[in-house]
């Protein structure tokens, strides 16, 4: 079976001349279908630039970048925004909800650019937020949510167009201790029961000790790539 994503050699470099910086020196990494990927590293270290080339957010310098059969760094800017749409989810540390809409409307968000019905975007988004156990707050803005409540709508937005891979960048960077191991396990519920592919940054410790597998990225390159042997333990005895 063909790895989900596979990069090599990719770099990235911004500006040029005397002020040129590299961010990415030179990666290799393959993810395969199914993993739920850690990526860490010091503030700098390269893994927000990196995950954004995974996420097709940006582009590379140089290297090569397959998700699953497609040569990405190949695409022009609309067919990297529709690989986005049909194949990838996003959640960020800070939400990123409209403020006087309703959780259900936020979650319908993505859903307008797939051409759905008015009724069929309202029945993905209900069903959406069922799966983080939100159905209750359908009506509810995000002033009358708490931070975890939050952080599942957004959740929930990534959800609604049933992606295979989902990118989470910090996703318990604003949240207390207690709704970030909340959070962290409906992840990994997503991740053992419904088989989405996560790949997460995060610079914490006891978030990253939640994915299989943890990458450590450092001055631009992979410093480490190792299983979490006791999350795999784990699975085993499950």
């Amino acid at each position: 079976m063909k790895p989900l994503i596979q990069i090599e050699n990719l770099t990235k470099t911004y500006g040029t001349g005397p002020a040129a910086f590299k961010a990415l020196r030179g990666i290799d990494l393959t993810i395969n279908s199914g993993e739920f990927v850690a990526v860490m590293g010091p503030s700098g270290s390269g893994k927000s630039t990196l995950m954004n080339l995974l996420g097709c957010l940006d582009t590379p310098s140089s290297g090569s970048y397959f998700f699953q059969d497609i040569q990405v760094e190949k695409l022009d800017a609309d067919q990297r925004s529709l690989l986005r749409r049909h194949a990838l989810g996003f959640i960020f540390q800070g939400f990123n909800l409209l403020a006087r809409t309703s959780a259900l409307e936020n979650v319908e968000l993505p859903l307008l650019y797939r051409g759905h019905s008015r009724k069929k975007r309202r029945e993905l988004a209900y069903e959406a937020l069922k799966k983080v156990g939100l159905p209750d707050k359908a009506r509810n803005t995000p002033a009358e949510l708490s931070g975890g409540q939050q952080q599942r709508v957004a959740i929930a937005r990534a959800l609604a167009t049933s992606p295979g891979t989902l990118f989470a960048d910090e996703p318990t960077g604003n949240l207390d201790t207690r709704t970030t191991q909340e959070i962290m396990e409906l992840l990994n519920r997503l991740n053992e029961d419904q088989k989405i592919t996560i790949l997460m940054v995060t610079h914490e410790d006891e978030v990253a000790s939640h994915a299989a597998r943890i990458v450590t990225v450092r001055d631009g390159l992979i410093a480490s790539d190792m299983t979490n042997k006791s999350k795999n333990q784990t699975l085993a005895l499950t």
